[in-house]
Parts: C-alpha cells; structure tokens; sequence
C-alpha cells in the first residue's frame, strides 16, 4: 500500500458506551483546529497495534488493549499521508496532552464537526444515515 513517497499515519476510532473519540488538532499544525480521530505517523516496520499504543500513549495518556485491522485507507489530499483508520480499544480516561480539545461525540453528530478531510471521508463512508 505504500512507496518510499508514502507516509502512513494510523487514526484511531475509539469507541465507549455508543460514542466516539475525536480530537481537535493544534492550532500551529497542518489542519490546525480541524477535528480528527486521533493516532499519528507508523514507524517503519511497525505493527499497527505498536503504533496504536505508542502514539496514544504520547497523544491522551492511555493503554492500548488492542487494535483491529485497517477498516478504511485515505490520501490526504495535497500530502503524501495516507490516513488508515483502525478500530481501536483504550484503558484509561484520555486526556488532550497534544490536542487543544478532546470529545466524545455520537455517531449521528460526526458530521457536524469542522473534520480534517481524511476523517470527513470516513465519517461519510461509514456513519452514512
């Protein structure tokens, strides 16, 4: 799926009690103050569950229990990311240590958040009314 141009960076959707997590980028990065599912580059050679608990570690301060295969692939348009979203199973209450804002919000009201482009497209393949 990738070359030598390609960057994958993994998105996490996490889901408790019929709501999603989604976290709102900083302000000084690319898509600042858009709303994403939260996760960050893969390392080379990196297992998705590795990356999964690596970069939420580092992102929201919790443990990764598990992390399912990729369930949607996406090029962020004008970048050489491509965004593989991953159902993804958290201990602990996340909080935003790299983000400036984190929600828990209800699949029908996804689409309703200012979304980061790779999430606007999966939110629209996947919550679909």
């Amino acid at each position: 799926m990738s070359d030598a141009a390609t960057v994958r960076v993994l998105a996490a959707v996490i889901r408790r009690d019929d709501h999603y997590l989604l976290c709102r980028r900083p302000r000084h990065k690319r898509h600042g103050r858009l709303w994403e599912f939260p996760g960050g580059k893969i390392e080379p050679d990196e297992t998705l569950l590795a990356a999964a608990r690596r970069e939420l570690h580092e992102e929201l301060d919790v443990h990764v229990l598990d992390a399912g295969p990729v369930r949607f692939a996406h090029r962020d348009p004008g970048s050489p990311f491509i965004i593989e979203f991953v159902d993804v199973t958290i201990e602990g209450e996340p909080r935003p240590v790299e983000h400036e804002e984190i929600r828990w919000v209800r699949p029908e009201s996804l689409g309703e958040l200012d979304l980061a482009p790779s999430d606007r497209a999966f939110v629209q393949r996947e919550f679909r009314s």
